[in-house]
């Protein structure tokens, strides 16, 4: 892995001729996006972000953290023990760097050791899941890592409006899978991550497989095509 997010979030907090990160799936084109993002107050994140931030109580992981901005906000403004874990080094680097006390380098699935109250998943959450094939063995991790009380938090997106429709409103969907499984790629000057896979989950879908894995699940915010769900144990 070439770390390229990582490199794009090293290189803005040390202020070394950052760009802006560019991505692309295997049906969308290239789109930019600001690092700067990434490094976003709370003020600036989005509603479902906000709704997440402000039901996380008790002990808290943030898996995904990238630059630590959740992870920052929940230990500094609301007083929380927070651990920030990543895949990328670079990534976790910086949150150290940015004062986040706790913050690990390593695949969600390879942690272990701990429990936790809260569970925060943001920014399509459900990507790291890969692929519906994948998702029992992600479910059946995370219910490893809550505490009997604890809670998920997770966002993801219903991307059927990104599909064609014909005049009768019918979605052109490409056969031979969910339309939810994606090639994810990074670029940052002029280099490319290999592609990854990333899974955008419709809200349903998502419900079925957790109650198969042992959780309850409730939605908690919609956002247009967004949502926002909090699983627990049941």
């Amino acid at each position: 892995m070439k770390d390229l997010m990582g490199k794009a979030v090293w290189d803005y907090f040390h202020n070394e001729n950052p760009e802006d990160l560019q991505t692309e799936t295997s049906i969308s084109e290239l789109d930019e996006l600001p690092v700067d993002y990434l490094f976003r107050d709370f003020e600036d994140m989005n509603g479902i972000e906000q709704k997440a931030l402000e039901l996380a109580h008790g002990k808290v992981l943030d898996i995904g953290a990238g630059a630590g901005s959740h992870a920052l906000y929940l230990q500094n403004e609301s007083n929380l023990d927070v651990l920030a874990l990543d895949i990328s080094p670079k990534c976790i680097e910086v949150c150290q760097m940015r004062g986040i006390k706790k913050a690990v380098c390593e695949n969600v699935l390879d942690f272990s050791g701990e429990t936790f109250d809260t569970v925060l998943l943001l920014m399509n959450g459900t990507g790291i899941f890969e692929s519906l094939e994948k998702i029992d063995t992600y479910l059946q991790k995370l219910h490893t890592l809550i505490n009997d009380n604890g809670q998920i938090l997770i966002d993801s997106t219903d991307i059927l409006y990104m599909f064609d429709r014909d005049e009768d409103g019918g979605v052109y969907i490409p056969a031979g899978g969910y339309y939810g499984e994606l090639d994810y790629i990074v670029h940052y000057k002029g280099e490319s991550e290999n592609p990854i896979k990333w899974l955008y989950l419709d809200y349903t879908t998502l419900k079925n497989a957790a109650e198969n894995n042992g959780f309850t699940i409730e939605k908690v915010m919609q956002d247009e095509d967004s949502y926002l769900a909090k699983l627990t144990k049941k």
